[in-house]
């Protein structure tokens, strides 16, 4: 008789609230049947992406590009149960890992167990479960966003300080050596000097994009994770920048007001008002080394994940009306198992 597990699927497109349900009759993946470079995990922790449900609330589209039912999740830590005939050197069971999934290509972190292929996953012992899982996308997009960037003694921006990669972010740039300047909310200033900034504008009391503009072009990279506001911070970013810097955008949202602005200035003559800085868009890649790198940070103690709230497996559709609220100081986490049953 084969084992089951309980896995969280969405049954098709729509409203995540009506079509999440709790499977209970799902079989349990076996250790026999792994590929050589595959692994199987108990999956101990997933952290929640809006990534999550943007793609399945996209209506009938949302067909066109994934399959159902879907697992949810892109996120997770776990503990190694079985080992490819390829990977004995790499792994062993009972080592912790973390790992980034792709959507569109395999099953979700919201379910007991799953089969990870190499390349998607790194050694994490001695981290946290919770701390590893929720740390894999934001970090591994943080990273992306600054690395490329700058050395050592570079100054950084990053317009929304306060949120999951900014406050990832702030970390990250100062592990490379960076000087940090970050706008936030009041509520939040002091929490990110604490882990790190070096210069805090608070938008609620300064126009942002003046007082940086003030400071001259001497920041080497603006990372902006909001999108719509300033609405004039890249039109304006050769006041910010040095010649050769990078504005780059990240995960934001972008009215039909802002793709106006950024094209806008991206089309136009200098002499018209147009903008000669470099404009980058990042979408967030799986890659190995970096993974590594950040799984290090944490097992050394430098690099922590910022958690709003850690929700049992039984209470997905919780976790998710918390992160649809728009007002989490954090990532949060579904507790799929725990690491002693």
């Amino acid at each position: 008789m084969t084992e089951t597990m309980r896995v969280w699927q969405i049954t098709g497109p729509g409203p995540l609230d009506k079509k999440l349900r709790l499977a209970d009759d799902i079989p349990r993946p076996r250790e026999a049947d792994l590929q050589p470079s595959q692994v199987l995990v108990k999956v101990i922790s997933a952290a929640l992406n809006p990534a999550d449900y943007k793609l399945p609330e996209m209506g009938m589209a949302a067909r066109a590009v994934v399959g159902f039912p879907l697992t949810p999740g892109m996120d997770m830590a776990g503990v190694i149960e079985g080992v490819g005939a390829a990977l004995g050197s790499k792994v062993k069971k009972g080592d912790a890992i973390m790992a980034r999934l792709d959507p569109l290509k395999s099953p979700g972190a919201l379910a007991e167990y799953i089969v990870l292929d190499e390349g998607t996953w790194v050694t994490a012992n001695g981290v946290d479960m919770d701390e590893a899982a929720g740390a894999v996308t934001v970090a591994l997009t943080a990273y992306q966003c600054i690395k490329p960037y700058v050395k050592e003694g570079d100054k950084v921006f990053l317009n929304g300080g306060g949120g999951g990669l900014g406050t990832t972010g702030i970390q990250i740039a100062k592990l490379l050596g960076c000087h940090v300047t970050v706008s936030c909310s009041t509520e939040k200033a002091q929490f990110c000097k604490d882990l790190g900034a070096d210069e805090v504008i608070d938008y609620k009391k300064s126009n942002v994009t003046d007082v940086l503009a003030k400071q001259g072009a001497d920041k080497a990279v603006i990372v902006d994770n909001v999108g719509n506001s300033p609405t004039d911070l890249y039109r304006r970013s050769d006041q910010i920048l040095v010649p050769s810097g990078t504005y780059v955008y990240v995960g934001g949202r972008m009215s039909a007001g802002t793709i106006a602005n950024f094209s806008s200035s991206l089309l136009r003559p200098s002499w018209l008002g147009g903008q000669s800085r470099k404009f980058v868009m990042v979408m967030t890649k799986t890659k190995e080394e970096e993974l590594k790198q950040i799984a290090a940070w944490m097992e050394a103690g430098e690099l922590k994940t910022v958690l709003d709230s850690t929700f049992a497996f039984e209470e997905v559709k919780e976790a998710y009306a918390k992160l649809k609220t728009d007002k989490c100081r954090g990532k949060v986490i579904v507790r799929v198992s725990s690491e002693k049953e």
